[in-house]
């Protein structure tokens, strides 16, 4: 380990400042941060230092980053860095070695030189054990860095890794890929003025500013080729004629991966950056990808070029291909699902809109709906279809209902075809769009859910369970709306309804035994397997929807349902914790399995041998399972006041 180059005394009142703005100092009385800015100093570590090496180094402080940044990383036993985390301004490091009085159980490197506050030891563990929420969050992250530690385990010993140069946007943040400044133009000034100030500063792109200095538009190297050029626009034209608006933005603190999502979904390739509502500049496409290397921005580029349908069934065999990288890069199990479902929805979309452009235009309004995995954006490798059409209603006359039948039937029959040729299975339960269950107006659709919540037959729950997280995937997303609207408060009313799914929630007990060994299949293909989509992450998904629905919450996905219920006061903050926690790593899990299986040449599947485990996978196991456990167990005290 390198020491600091310069460590030195501080004044207590700027050490005490610094805590006020830092989590969970922030919580703090004045006599407690007094009493820790006493055994407080400050030390320089320019960049490439290893502060803390994994196995080696004795820590004695806790390490607070004024200034700069470092990556955390493990080296593994073939010598080979994996990439844990980076942290900046206002992050900590070294608590986990503190509290457990281990040596560095990560290795902690400066990537650009970094002024850090240094606690000492004595007095770190002296507030640990006087303040009980001040001991809480540390205990939360000791238990966030093992599940870490999980992680990266699972990354190192599942794959191995095809690259050794990857950057991880998947931690970085949009401020670290900025070039350079925003640049500015009037909106009355002239396209050859700003094509001029283009190539004088050799950059693709411009803000616009309105009179009053608001950022109103952005115009870019494409307008001017489209809009200018090849329209054969007067060059004097003013800039606000061809500029593209509003502009799109995204915060200087949020993730690379998060800028990727945003750039596929809206179908743009440059967002302004915002920080405290000031831009602060501009990032593109061409800045992820030269910062990553590869990117799944180049698969989207494809499936929107293509132009023939059949073109589609080859880019979805990618998919697999683009989550290996994310699994290398370190994303978790919630980034990775994402992806695979923006990647996934653009393919529908592009398959949906190829198929009207050859079959015609539909005669009333309609929108495609995904369920299941699919509408929470949860997929997997090769999830089974769950998809249904729902459309307007079109009126009382028998040639008007006849042509949407029509319409309908050949759509949804035609589109599973397609899908089914892309590498997506059939629904074993039949529930696809080439049913004529599943092909229905609204008004159809709206019976069909209130007799699933009033008649309580297990046939109407498996229905409920898949269809109520239902999103819609393409064409009139009003249609889907006014549907989740209506269940929304429909929901609250049936408390029968609730009841059961609370029930429900209680159907499917950890694998776990009385001695807290795992609990497999007996016999059968499986035999000696435990199935982590049923008996492991099933629990968390019906858990989620069951209090999303109780609670009037529209959203689908299940963080995003858990997030929506912490943040409103609807689950205890811990549970929220260790529930986000255990599902991602069992999500991880199964993801990691499944793209071994696809490269082995096996068809994907959830059941995975314990015995193929590390020790460390499998008490982090156990430890999920536990908390489904506290889950249920939390289901069994609040059913009484459903």
């Amino acid at each position: 380990m390198s020491s600091a180059d310069n460590v030195q005394g501080v004044p207590r009142e700027v050490v005490i400042e610094f805590f006020k703005h830092t989590l969970p100092f922030n919580e703090l009385d004045d006599s407690a941060l007094q009493y820790l800015a006493k055994f407080s100093v400050i030390a320089f570590y320019p960049r490439g230092t290893v502060v803390l090496e994994q196995d080696v180094t004795e820590v004695e402080h806790l390490y607070l980053i004024q200034k700069g940044g470092v990556k955390v990383y493990l080296v593994g036993e073939d010598k080979v860095e994996k990439l844990v985390d980076y942290h900046g301004e206002g992050a900590q490091f070294g608590a986990v070695s503190l509290l457990s009085g281990s040596m560095a159980n990560l290795n902690v490197e400066t990537v650009e030189d970094t002024f850090c506050f240094l606690l000492a030891k004595q007095a770190f563990l002296k507030a640990v054990q006087r303040d009980p929420h001040f001991a809480q969050y540390y205990l939360k992250s000791f238990s966030e860095d093992l599940v870490g530690s999980a992680y990266c385990e699972l990354r190192s010993r599942g794959l191995k890794a095809r690259t050794d140069d990857a950057l991880y946007v998947f931690s970085c943040r949009v401020a670290d890929v900025i070039n350079h400044p925003p640049q500015v133009i009037s909106g009355s000034q002239t396209v050859h003025q700003a094509a001029a100030q283009m190539a004088e500063l050799e950059i693709g792109s411009l803000l616009v500013r309105d009179p009053a200095g608001n950022i109103t538009g952005i115009i870019t190297d494409k307008d001017m080729r489209k809009k200018v050029v090849a329209a054969r626009l007067d060059y004097e034209e003013p800039v606000e004629k061809v500029m593209a608006s509003p502009v799109h933005t995204i915060s200087a603190e949020a993730t690379c991966f998060d800028a990727v999502l945003e750039m596929m979904n809206n179908q743009v390739h440059h967002l302004a950056v915002e920080r405290q509502n000031r831009i602060v500049g501009v990032v593109t496409a061409h800045d992820i990808l030269v910062f990553q290397g590869s990117s799944p921005l180049y698969l989207l580029r494809e499936i929107v070029a293509q132009r023939k349908i059949e073109g589609l069934y080859v880019l979805s065999e990618k998919v697999p291909t683009v989550v290996r990288s994310l699994i290398e890069e370190g994303a978790k199990a919630n980034n990775i699902t994402r992806m695979i479902s923006v990647i996934n929805d653009h393919i529908i979309e592009r398959l949906l809109t190829l198929m009207q452009e050859k079959i015609g235009p539909a005669p009333v309004p309609f929108c495609w709906m995904m369920m299941g995995s699919e509408g929470r954006k949860e997929q997997t490798f090769r999830t089974d279809q769950d998809n249904a059409i729902m459309y307007e209603n079109p009126g009382q006359e028998w040639e008007q209902v006849k042509a949407a039948k029509l319409y309908f039937r050949r759509f949804g029959n035609e589109a599973i075809e397609h899908l089914t040729a892309c590498g997506y299975p059939l629904c074993k339960g039949g529930m696809m769009a080439s049913r004529s269950r599943w092909r229905k107006s609204y008004g159809v659709w709206t019976a069909y859910f209130d007799r699933w919540m009033s008649n309580i037959e297990p046939q109407e729950m498996l229905n409920a369970k898949i269809f109520f997280d239902f999103r819609s995937g393409y064409g009139d997303k009003a249609l889907a709306e006014r549907l989740r609207d209506h269940l929304a408060e429909e929901a609250l009313r049936q408390k029968v309804f609730l009841n059961h799914l609370a029930k429900d929630c209680l159907a499917i007990p950890p694998p776990l035994s009385f001695f807290r060994n795992f609990m497999v299949e007996k016999d059968g293909e499986h035999k000696n397997r435990l199935d982590l989509k049923m008996r492991g992450l099933v629990p968390f998904v019906d858990f989620a929807r069951m209090m999303a629905l109780k609670h009037g919450i529209k959203e689908t996905n299940t963080l995003a349902r858990l997030q929506i219920l912490a943040d409103g006061g609807h689950l205890p903050k811990e549970l929220y914790s260790e529930t986000v926690a255990a599902y991602e790593f069992l999500m991880q899990l199964r993801l990691v399995h499944q793209l071994k299986l696809l490269e082995a040449g096996k068809d994907p599947h959830n059941f995975v041998d314990p015995a193929d485990l590390s020790d460390l996978e499998k008490a982090t196991m156990k430890e999920a399972f536990g908390v489904v456990n506290r889950i249920q167990s939390y289901v069994t005290k609040m059913r009484s006041m459903i």
